[in-house]
């Protein structure tokens, strides 16, 4: 008599280290996007932000690993920065991150309908902490004028956190459908 064997398939799951794959590959794109999206009236997307807020969205990390992804987030702004401080980025992009993953890990829905929002929601308001934390690092280290800080740079903030909303909210759910397609969480 002979014994069958039973064969056993397993689905890929991602592994543990998955969320770092996910998070390099979004800022990576975010970088090259950041490199060659030309500005118009003096605003342009700020690529990085929009991208680690899917990426937040999508692994819901720890707060030590959102410290993480800020930090990497900021060096990877240094070298394009056209700001005359990009070291200011290390710690705004930390504080966007924070931001962005206290909201994600919020018990509450966020939703219109059956709209999920919470993309969106945490694009603007991870965009609008990192600018406000980066133009007070900048107004001090420069000694800028009260004038230019609320005219010049608060609007150009909320205008950006605008934008950051709208992509953050367009591109998470192709990004949701691939990473759920490829193992999800």
């Amino acid at each position: 008599m002979e014994q069958k064997q039973d064969v056993v398939y397993y689905q890929a799951k991602g592994g543990k280290y998955r969320w770092v794959a996910v998070t390099a590959l979004l800022l990576a794109i975010g970088a090259i996007l950041k490199m060659v999206t030309p500005g118009v009236a003096g605003v342009t997307p700020n690529w990085t932000i929009a991208m680690y807020c899917i990426a937040i969205n999508l692994i819901r990390p720890s707060l030590s690993q959102a410290v993480g992804i800020g930090l990497v987030a900021g060096a990877v702004n240094i070298p394009f920065s056209k700001s005359a401080f990009p070291y200011g980025n290390l710690v705004s992009e930390l504080a966007g991150a924070l931001i962005c993953t206290l909201i994600v890990s919020a018990a509450i829905d966020i939703k219109i309908g059956k709209l999920n929002i919470r993309p969106a929601i945490s694009g603007f308001l991870s965009t609008v902490c990192s600018g406000l934390v980066f133009t007070g690092i900048l107004k001090i280290v420069l000694s800028l004028p009260l004038q230019a800080y609320l005219y010049g740079m608060l609007p150009v903030v909320f205008i950006t956190g605008a934008i950051n909303c709208l992509i953050t909210q367009l591109l998470y759910f192709p990004a949701q459908r691939l990473f759920d397609a490829n193992g999800g969480h």
